[in-house]
């Protein structure tokens, strides 16, 4: 079983929440205490065992005062949809869902709706990639893991 194999069999549960939230953290180290209050866990513990966990995979580790960061090379295939932004995990396929979307919206308010085959040709396409985008934006928000 390589490296990659066993992240994807022992990555999930409450070892998945923890990842999540020190991604979430970014470079600042982040103790067992603050894992714990973080995700209601029942015990400092607990944390502890989830964090040691994530070091032994291979994707976070101490830093100089103790606390546990994300390493860069070391993203979970779970993480592969999201995009981190100011602090905030976002499904990749939002920003098509929204420049999809804005795309549309000037061409409604831009050119007159005059049915052409052109005007429909343009807004069939315009609606199929919007509603595409937003699709898959909302299915890959739903798999989120936490």
């Amino acid at each position: 079983m390589d490296a990659q194999e066993k992240v994807r069999s022992e990555l999930k549960g409450t070892t998945l929440r923890v990842y999540w939230a020190i991604m979430k953290k970014g470079s600042e180290g982040v103790g067992p205490r603050e894992i714990m209050r973080e995700l209601n866990l029942s015990s400092p513990s607990v944390a502890a065992y989830h964090l040691e966990k994530l070091k032994g995979m291979g994707l976070v580790d101490k830093d100089a005062g103790g606390g546990y960061v994300a390493l860069e090379g070391g993203k979970a295939e779970v993480f592969s949809d999201f995009v981190k932004v100011v602090g905030m995990m976002l499904p990749r396929y939002l920003f098509y869902s929204v420049f999809f979307t804005s795309m549309l919206i000037t061409y409604i308010a831009l050119y007159p709706l005059v049915l052409t085959p052109q005007t429909l040709a343009a807004l069939v396409f315009g609606i199929s990639g919007c509603a595409i985008t937003w699709g898959e934006t909302i299915r890959v928000w739903r798999r989120k893991p936490f």
